[in-house]
């Protein structure tokens, strides 16, 4: 276990999948990453260590395959939708707790508010980063097919960046909406609540995850277009 990621089955799974089991990849990635996210504080720092732990048995499981270079890089971008998937849940947490502070008056130039926004915002540099650096450190055999997933991924970004994007700015019109209505009432409570921003988020996520478990309706993950 590294980052609480189950390395040995993620490389298993990469090691003897099939070209048609993109699918399931991305999958088991989500929820690997997923899993290894809600045990810990949500931090920048955090987020990049599981997604280095994932990206690392992606590369070698990959390494194992059989399968032509098309198919291996194929199985490297489902690895990387996978992640995006688990981070656009990791966004959403955000997203409602720093709805819970702009709601009670907390204006998010807070220092402890400010940066968590900051953050948010550089997830898709995180992912982009850790893949940026699988592709550097990859052997021949992978350096090919991880240059092409690494090249679509800055062409097209994230999902997870793209919403990251629009939650800031979402919030910042709510924010000047409520300093315009003096919604202030809570503001020690909430300055309060944001010196524990980051395991506050991770509680968020926790439930998230287990309300999806337990089979409440979500929205689909958009598919990813590459």
């Amino acid at each position: 276990m590294k980052a609480g990621i189950d390395q040995d089955a993620l490389i298993e799974m990469f090691a003897s999948a099939s070209a048609k089991q993109g699918e399931q990849l991305r999958d088991a990635v989500r929820q690997a990453t997923l899993g290894a996210l809600q045990g810990r504080e949500l931090s920048l720092k955090n987020i990049k260590d599981v997604l280095s732990a994932v990206t690392k048995a992606a590369t070698t499981g990959a390494a194992q395959s059989s399968l032509p270079a098309v198919d291996v890089e194929n199985l490297l971008n489902s690895a990387v939708a996978g992640m995006d998937d688990a981070l656009l849940k990791a966004v959403d947490a955000n997203r409602v707790a720093l709805q819970q502070f702009v709601e009670q008056g907390v204006d998010l130039q807070e220092k402890q508010l400010k940066k968590a926004v900051a953050d948010l915002e550089k997830f898709e540099d995180t992912l982009i980063g850790v893949v940026k650096k699988s592709a550097e450190a990859a052997s021949a055999q992978l350096g090919a097919p991880w240059s092409q997933v690494l090249e679509k991924l800055q062409a097209g970004g994230t999902l997870s960046g793209a919403q990251a994007a629009s939650t800031a700015e979402q919030l910042a019109d709510q924010m000047q909406s409520a300093v315009r209505n003096s919604r202030a009432a809570g503001l020690k409570a909430a300055q309060a609540l944001a010196q524990s921003y980051s395991a506050l988020v991770s509680g968020v996520l926790i439930g998230m995850s287990e309300a999806l478990q337990q089979g409440s309706a979500s929205p689909a993950a958009k598919t990813r277009k590459r």
